[in-house]
């Protein structure tokens, strides 16, 4: 392993290729993601590997902007491209078994350095399709319960707990429900997880049964008394925005989010989280190289230095609040203690790699969010 480390560090520390290419790298999600390229990734790579460029399009934020990169190799692939207008794409986890399933998708993890860091399950399976060997994470996101100190001097680590926390303070737990932000969403997941009476393990990984479906109503009845004692949030950062009030005391939230909101000073230093189990769904962004490539070997460089940890240390930790794609423990030696402590503190790489749990695969994944309409918000 010790080998393996040293050359993901040291990868793409070479002489200048033979011949320069531009790489292009397509993107989905917010401009942010548009910035790491441009302002850090891209400049990086270029650096080290001289005369070769980088060129990053975004495509848009959320699933639409996944959808499109879809989109795009679908048509150069029904139209017989001999080569693809992308290198590298970003995409969101649910867009990746689809187009491994179509033969979108280069097989590459096994040929680089990094592939070997890479630990959770969510790299493998994501959202009941096997990926394994087509994706790198770049990153993992999660969400968690916030809470405020001064009003949670104990806070329940498990959703039971939540249930009774809640009960003794109406209105102080708040959450956006299914609108406006996945945060709610990962928390209603969560319950059906811990109080649905059937197999959550099949609602990650399938094979769907539609029997399934009906053990969830004892679960969502809970919820929606549940939901009567809550406060309804406006989305993600209405969550935080009422718990920086003090209007609620506690509420799901993005990690990232949380942690961008203290450095920016609108969430006070003190505030915590925490995981609770049996846990809560987070989701990565992955790096696919495409079938038609025109600069496969080169995309596989890029894609090694971005999942090294170095890069992952200084480029997803240290500037975003983002949990590492890569095992953190081969990040942690990149970071300071105070970096390490802050993203690692209140929730461990213990309780990711236990209680970070994938959202359901994509038909039960709108079932619970349809008997959600039907049975919680009404």
């Amino acid at each position: 392993m010790k080998t393996i480390l040293k050359a993901a560090l040291l990868v793409g520390l070479a002489a200048p290729s033979a011949s320069a290419a531009e790489l292009t790298v397509m993107t989905a999600g917010d401009q942010n993601m548009v910035d790491y390229v441009n302002e850090y990734l891209g400049p990086l790579f270029e650096q080290q590997n001289p005369g070769n460029t980088v060129r990053v399009v975004g495509t848009g934020p959320g699933d639409a902007g996944s959808q499109k990169i879809v989109e795009r190799f679908e048509a150069q692939s029904k139209a017989g491209s001999p080569t693809w207008d992308a290198d590298v794409a970003v995409v969101h986890e649910k867009f990746t078994g689809p187009m491994v399933k179509a033969g979108y998708l280069e097989s590459y993890r096994s040929k680089i350095d990094t592939g070997a860091l890479v630990t959770r399950a969510n790299a493998d399976m994501a959202l009941g399709s096997n990926v394994s060997g087509y994706v790198m994470p770049m990153y993992n996101s999660q969400a968690a319960l916030a809470y405020n100190p001064a009003l949670v001097a104990n806070p329940p680590k498990s959703y039971p707990e939540i249930v009774a926390w809640a009960k003794e303070h109406p209105k102080m737990f708040g959450y956006n429900g299914i609108k406006g932000g996945a945060s709610g969403v990962s928390f209603v997941m969560g319950w059906i997880y811990a109080f649905g009476n059937g197999d959550a393990k099949n609602l990650m990984t399938g094979p769907f049964e539609e029997s399934e479906t009906q053990k969830w109503g004892p679960a969502l009845a809970s919820l929606k008394d549940f939901t009567k004692n809550a406060t309804l949030t406006p989305g993600n950062a209405g969550t935080l925005d009422l718990l920086s009030r003090g209007e609620i005391a506690m509420g799901p939230v993005w990690v990232d989010m949380f942690y961008s909101w203290q450095a920016n000073g609108q969430l006070p230093p003190d505030f915590k989280l925490v995981l609770p189990s049996p846990g809560m769904p987070g989701q990565p962004m992955h790096y696919v190289i495409p079938a038609k490539s025109a600069n496969v070997a080169l995309a596989e460089k890029f894609v090694q230095l971005a999942t090294s940890p170095k890069v992952q240390a200084e480029g997803i930790v240290t500037r975003f609040n983002w949990y590492p794609g890569i095992d953190a423990k081969y990040v942690q030696a990149e970071l300071d203690q105070k970096t390490w402590a802050k993203l690692f503190t209140d929730i461990s790489p213990e309780d990711i790699a236990t209680k970070g749990k994938p959202f359901p695969i994509a038909p039960y994944n709108n079932a619970i969010l349809e008997a959600y309409e039907k049975q919680v918000s009404n």
